[in-house]
Protein backbone atom coordinates (compact mmCIF):
# COMPACT_ATOMS: atom_id res chain seq x y z
CA UNK A 1 0.00 0.00 0.00
CA UNK A 2 1.58 3.58 -0.69
CA UNK A 3 2.66 6.12 1.75
CA UNK A 4 -0.42 8.56 0.55
CA UNK A 5 -2.89 5.55 1.30
CA UNK A 6 -1.33 4.54 4.71
CA UNK A 7 -1.61 8.04 6.23
CA UNK A 8 -4.99 8.51 4.54
CA UNK A 9 -6.68 5.88 6.35
CA UNK A 10 -4.84 6.88 9.44
CA UNK A 11 -5.09 10.84 8.65
CA UNK A 12 -8.80 11.00 7.16
CA UNK A 13 -9.87 12.40 3.79
CA UNK A 14 -10.85 15.58 4.87
CA UNK A 15 -6.72 16.57 4.79
CA UNK A 16 -6.23 15.56 1.76
CA UNK A 17 -6.52 18.55 -0.08
CA UNK A 18 -4.75 20.65 2.29
CA UNK A 19 -1.63 18.67 2.97
CA UNK A 20 -1.41 17.40 -0.81
CA UNK A 21 -0.30 13.76 -0.46
CA UNK A 22 1.03 13.16 -3.82
CA UNK A 23 5.13 12.13 -4.14
CA UNK A 24 7.30 13.02 -1.49
CA UNK A 25 8.34 16.59 -1.55
CA UNK A 26 11.39 18.28 -0.49
CA UNK A 27 11.61 19.90 2.55
CA UNK A 28 12.53 22.92 1.67
CA UNK A 29 9.86 23.11 -0.45
CA UNK A 30 7.45 22.62 1.71
CA UNK A 31 4.68 25.02 2.71
CA UNK A 32 4.95 25.30 6.18
CA UNK A 33 2.64 27.58 6.94
CA UNK A 34 -0.03 24.85 6.03
CA UNK A 35 -2.29 24.80 8.53
CA UNK A 36 -1.03 21.10 9.05
CA UNK A 37 2.65 22.46 11.02
CA UNK A 38 2.25 24.53 14.08
CA UNK A 39 3.23 27.88 14.19
CA UNK A 40 5.70 28.88 16.85
CA UNK A 41 7.19 31.86 17.92
CA UNK A 42 10.97 33.53 17.09
CA UNK A 43 12.22 34.37 20.56
CA UNK A 44 12.74 31.05 22.87
CA UNK A 45 10.51 30.28 25.76
CA UNK A 46 11.16 29.11 29.18
CA UNK A 47 12.15 25.08 29.16
CA UNK A 48 10.16 23.09 31.42
CA UNK A 49 11.86 22.16 34.87
CA UNK A 50 11.53 18.58 33.43
CA UNK A 51 13.76 18.84 30.33
CA UNK A 52 15.90 21.72 32.20
CA UNK A 53 16.41 18.79 35.06
CA UNK A 54 17.30 15.79 31.93
CA UNK A 55 19.89 18.45 30.10
CA UNK A 56 21.49 18.77 33.24
CA UNK A 57 22.20 15.31 33.99
CA UNK A 58 22.56 14.82 30.30
CA UNK A 59 24.34 17.49 28.74
CA UNK A 60 25.63 15.51 25.39
CA UNK A 61 22.11 15.19 24.51
CA UNK A 62 21.02 19.09 24.82
CA UNK A 63 23.63 20.29 22.44
CA UNK A 64 22.87 22.00 19.36
CA UNK A 65 22.04 20.09 16.66
CA UNK A 66 25.05 20.01 13.88
CA UNK A 67 22.69 18.99 10.76
CA UNK A 68 19.48 20.26 11.97
CA UNK A 69 16.85 19.99 8.84
CA UNK A 70 13.34 21.06 8.14
CA UNK A 71 11.79 18.26 7.79
CA UNK A 72 11.75 14.07 6.76
CA UNK A 73 11.04 13.59 3.93
CA UNK A 74 7.41 10.67 4.90
CA UNK A 75 8.16 7.54 2.69
CA UNK A 76 6.30 4.74 3.10
CA UNK A 77 9.54 2.89 5.13
CA UNK A 78 9.15 6.51 7.26
CA UNK A 79 5.74 6.02 7.97
CA UNK A 80 5.75 2.61 9.24
CA UNK A 81 8.79 3.75 11.48
CA UNK A 82 6.50 5.69 13.02
CA UNK A 83 3.67 3.44 13.53
CA UNK A 84 6.27 0.50 14.90
CA UNK A 85 7.86 2.67 17.13
CA UNK A 86 4.79 4.28 18.52
CA UNK A 87 3.07 0.90 18.80
CA UNK A 88 5.86 -0.92 20.41
CA UNK A 89 6.86 1.39 22.91
CA UNK A 90 3.46 2.27 23.94
CA UNK A 91 3.14 -1.40 24.73
CA UNK A 92 6.13 -1.91 26.35
CA UNK A 93 5.70 1.16 28.80
CA UNK A 94 3.36 1.15 31.63
CA UNK A 95 1.99 4.11 32.42
CA UNK A 96 3.18 5.58 36.00
CA UNK A 97 3.33 9.29 37.20
CA UNK A 98 6.80 10.55 38.36
CA UNK A 99 5.18 11.28 41.81
CA UNK A 100 4.60 7.30 42.41
CA UNK A 101 7.86 6.57 40.45
CA UNK A 102 10.45 9.04 41.82
CA UNK A 103 8.56 10.76 44.56
CA UNK A 104 8.90 14.06 42.80
CA UNK A 105 6.43 15.98 40.37
CA UNK A 106 8.80 15.95 37.17
CA UNK A 107 11.60 14.15 36.60
CA UNK A 108 12.31 12.97 32.39
CA UNK A 109 14.50 9.98 32.22
CA UNK A 110 14.12 6.99 29.37
CA UNK A 111 11.58 4.43 30.78
CA UNK A 112 14.42 1.27 31.12
CA UNK A 113 12.43 0.07 34.11
CA UNK A 114 9.49 -0.34 32.21
CA UNK A 115 7.61 2.32 33.85
CA UNK A 116 7.34 6.27 33.40
CA UNK A 117 5.51 8.67 32.55
CA UNK A 118 4.07 10.86 29.18
CA UNK A 119 7.49 12.53 29.06
CA UNK A 120 9.30 9.14 29.55
CA UNK A 121 7.31 7.65 26.60
CA UNK A 122 8.34 10.43 24.18
CA UNK A 123 12.06 10.65 25.15
CA UNK A 124 11.98 6.54 24.33
CA UNK A 125 10.16 7.34 21.08
CA UNK A 126 12.36 9.83 19.84
CA UNK A 127 15.27 7.69 21.08
CA UNK A 128 14.24 5.00 19.23
CA UNK A 129 13.84 7.30 15.96
CA UNK A 130 17.07 8.78 16.04
CA UNK A 131 18.76 5.05 15.97
CA UNK A 132 16.71 4.66 12.86
CA UNK A 133 18.25 7.55 11.20
CA UNK A 134 15.69 10.23 12.06
CA UNK A 135 17.03 13.85 12.06
CA UNK A 136 16.69 15.05 15.61
CA UNK A 137 15.74 18.62 15.04
CA UNK A 138 12.24 16.71 13.47
CA UNK A 139 11.41 15.03 16.48
CA UNK A 140 10.04 17.15 19.07
CA UNK A 141 8.48 16.61 22.40
CA UNK A 142 5.94 19.11 22.65
CA UNK A 143 3.72 19.96 26.16
CA UNK A 144 -0.05 20.46 26.16
CA UNK A 145 -3.36 20.90 27.65
CA UNK A 146 -6.16 18.34 28.02
CA UNK A 147 -9.35 19.18 27.90
CA UNK A 148 -9.73 18.22 31.60
CA UNK A 149 -7.19 20.93 32.00
CA UNK A 150 -4.28 18.36 32.76
CA UNK A 151 -0.36 19.09 31.11
CA UNK A 152 0.62 16.35 28.99
CA UNK A 153 3.61 15.87 26.46
CA UNK A 154 4.00 14.02 23.05
CA UNK A 155 6.39 13.49 20.95
CA UNK A 156 5.56 15.71 17.80
CA UNK A 157 7.38 14.88 14.40
CA UNK A 158 7.77 16.88 11.77
CA UNK A 159 7.05 15.80 7.98
CA UNK A 160 6.80 17.03 4.63
CA UNK A 161 3.22 15.84 5.44
CA UNK A 162 2.82 17.88 8.76
CA UNK A 163 3.29 18.02 12.23
CA UNK A 164 2.71 14.54 13.54
CA UNK A 165 1.82 13.38 17.11
CA UNK A 166 2.94 10.30 18.52
CA UNK A 167 1.12 9.83 22.08
CA UNK A 168 0.99 7.60 24.73
CA UNK A 169 -2.88 8.29 24.90
CA UNK A 170 -3.65 7.03 22.07
CA UNK A 171 -2.76 4.39 19.68
CA UNK A 172 -3.27 5.77 16.27
CA UNK A 173 -0.93 8.79 14.80
CA UNK A 174 -2.38 12.27 13.60
CA UNK A 175 -1.62 15.21 12.30
CA UNK A 176 -1.40 17.78 15.70
CA UNK A 177 -4.03 19.73 14.60
CA UNK A 178 -6.73 16.78 14.97
CA UNK A 179 -5.64 15.91 18.58
CA UNK A 180 -8.05 16.97 21.75
CA UNK A 181 -5.46 18.81 22.35
CA UNK A 182 -4.48 22.94 23.51
CA UNK A 183 -0.65 22.98 22.36
CA UNK A 184 1.63 25.40 24.39
CA UNK A 185 5.34 24.74 23.35
CA UNK A 186 7.75 22.45 22.27
CA UNK A 187 11.23 21.83 21.82
CA UNK A 188 12.65 23.61 18.61
CA UNK A 189 14.34 22.59 15.61
CA UNK A 190 18.01 23.88 17.01
CA UNK A 191 18.39 21.88 19.90
CA UNK A 192 16.59 19.79 22.37
CA UNK A 193 17.58 22.91 25.18
CA UNK A 194 15.73 25.23 23.61
CA UNK A 195 11.93 25.49 23.57
CA UNK A 196 9.98 27.87 22.04
CA UNK A 197 5.67 29.06 22.54
CA UNK A 198 3.10 27.27 20.00
CA UNK A 199 0.13 29.74 18.47
CA UNK A 200 -2.35 27.25 18.65
CA UNK A 201 -5.39 29.83 17.59
CA UNK A 202 -7.86 26.95 16.92
CA UNK A 203 -11.35 28.01 17.88
CA UNK A 204 -13.05 24.48 18.24
CA UNK A 205 -10.01 21.61 19.86
CA UNK A 206 -11.33 17.99 18.16
CA UNK A 207 -12.70 16.00 20.87
CA UNK A 208 -11.19 12.16 21.31
CA UNK A 209 -12.63 9.69 19.48
CA UNK A 210 -14.34 6.54 21.31
CA UNK A 211 -12.64 4.00 22.59
CA UNK A 212 -9.38 5.97 24.10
Amino acid sequence: MSTASNIAKILGAALLAAIAFAAPAKAQSVDFTNAAFVQVSINPTSIPVGAADFCHRRGAECAPYKNPIAAENLTDMRWSQLVQVNAAVNAAVTPVSDKELYGVEEFWTYPTSGYGDCEDFALEKRRQLIDLGWAPSTLMIAVVRQANGEGHAVLMVRTDRGDLVLDNQAGDIRLWNETPYRYLKRQSQLSFAQWVDISDDRTTIVTASAGR
